[in-house]
């Protein structure tokens, strides 16, 4: 395997005294997204403040691409992250203007900012809202907005925090359909972080499961879905339960799913057996 692109390694944070994060050890592979899923409260968002040079932790060790890396104090650190927060919190001024920002602050020069600009815009298809005041978008839009200015600094790690949270039904979908591009165009790596656990199958490349300030497992979403380490673990990922079955039979409410091979006459001769025997058992506890 290659060197992670992130080592994270006893990272802490405390407040008043309590202990609301301790991560012992996290690695960040090039090429992948990793998704971090919890519920709220879990530490989530502090591990990604923490991450981004945001949040000063109580003690840790991180190694990016190789060097030791101090965030909070870091700014060539800092400087080859992305972060995309829940609200997209937009400058009062147009939409190439909220994209082109950090170009400007880091003094690049006109021609290559509207060419960066203009490539990201047209990438997360908002080429159409370039002139229009960043206050007028609608709530996929901004965070499209966001997305944009991340992305267009040419960040080798891009963290995202509840990306699609503020998002109405309609917006989170196309938005999500959309990921692949940033995929295949974007940073080295990524990390989702979300409560939505379908969010973070479909999109990681490797699941991790925070609870408690704790990561409790981390390994592909098939694998985690499939084995959970613990009771809480498996409480946490319930719903995502999958097991690969042919339906036989269904009626009046029953169905049978055979998760054995073979198929044919066997197979519907046993289904409705099973029927049978069902409305038996309930017809005699009625």
């Amino acid at each position: 395997m290659t060197a992670a692109l992130l080592d994270v390694r006893d990272l802490v944070v405390t407040r008043d005294g309590r202990k609301i994060l301790g991560v012992e050890e996290l690695s960040i592979q090039r090429g992948e997204t990793l998704a971090i899923v919890g519920p709220n409260g879990a530490g989530k968002s502090t591990l990604l403040l923490a991450i981004a040079g945001l949040l000063r932790p109580d003690q840790a060790s991180m190694v990016f691409d190789g060097t030791p890396v101090v965030p909070h104090r870091d700014l060539a650190y800092r400087r080859r992250i992305g972060l995309v927060l829940p609200a997209p919190l937009p400058l009062s001024t147009t939409v190439f203007g909220n994209v082109a920002a950090g170009l400007l602050f880091r003094g690049i020069g006109p021609a290559e900012v509207s060419e960066r600009v203009d490539d990201w815009l047209a990438k997360l298809a908002i080429s159409h809202l370039r002139d229009r005041p960043a206050v007028r978008l609608s709530s996929g839009e901004a965070q499209r907005m966001s997305l944009a200015r991340a992305l267009v600094l040419e960040p080798q790690l891009l963290l995202l925090d509840e990306p699609f949270v503020a998002l109405d039904s309609a917006a989170r979908a196309k938005l999500l359909d959309d990921f692949d591009q940033i995929r295949t165009d974007g940073p080295a790596a990524r990390v989702l972080v979300t409560h939505h656990l379908h969010e973070a199958v479909r999109l990681g490349d490797r699941l991790a499961i925070l609870l408690g300030g704790r990561i409790r497992q981390i390994d592909t979403p098939a694998r985690v879905l499939a084995d959970p380490v613990d009771a809480d673990v498996a409480a946490m990922v319930r719903t995502e339960a999958r097991v690969r079955g042919q339906i036989l039979a269904a009626a009046d409410g029953l169905v049978v799913v055979d998760t054995r091979p073979g198929t044919g006459q066997d197979n519907a001769e046993r289904a409705q057996a099973m029927l049978d025997a069902v409305r038996t058992r309930q017809s005699r506890e009625a």
